[in-house]
């Protein structure tokens, strides 16, 4: 794809995305910010029940161009492959460049991989709350636990989980 059709790719995702909303089952709802210029973005993940495989995800956000693009591409593609956890987690951002087109993205990459960071959060979310219901843990020693390691991410650049919203408004 040449340069100007992958710029008129993105603004097409950015002014009609897709599978935008909230997904009213999901098995996570995970928020993610950029601190740096204030994008926001939210990733639902519902999971196949029987599988370690995504059924469906949606995104919610505002921000730039660049990341709102990229969440609409990263929805697209997922509803549409129908991955398994691993694909998601083994999807690099260097891949998430090359996709949304190196030459654009190289120079804002937080903005251009903020809706991948959120996803492979809301993957982990998944994993770690099955395995956590399994070892007999209730929803909100879950919940407690999920706030301890949002904590531990602080000062990282890109924050995922919780306080994520107001780490991206405080700039």
């Amino acid at each position: 794809m040449d340069q100007e059709t992958r710029v008129a790719w993105l603004v097409d995702h950015y002014q009609r995305p897709r599978h935008r909303g909230k997904l009213p089952d999901a098995d996570a709802r995970i928020p993610g910010g950029n601190p740096g210029c204030g994008d926001i973005i939210t990733m639902y993940l519902k999971a196949h029940e029987d599988s370690d495989r995504v059924e469906s995800v949606s995104f919610e956000g505002v921000g730039c161009t660049l990341s709102q693009a990229a969440a609409s591409i990263l929805a697209e593609r997922t509803n549409h492959e129908k991955p398994t956890f691993a694909e998601i987690l083994d999807f690099s951002y260097e891949e998430m460049l090359d996709l949304l087109g190196r030459g654009i993205a190289a120079s804002r990459p937080q903005c251009a991989t903020l809706a991948l960071g959120t996803l492979k959060g809301a993957v982990k979310t998944v994993e770690m709350n099955r395995k956590l219901r399994a070892a007999g843990h209730t929803d909100s020693d879950i919940a407690e636990l999920r706030r301890e390691i949002a904590a531990q991410g602080a000062g990282t650049g890109l924050v995922i989980g919780e306080g994520a919203e107001q780490a991206a408004r405080v700039t």
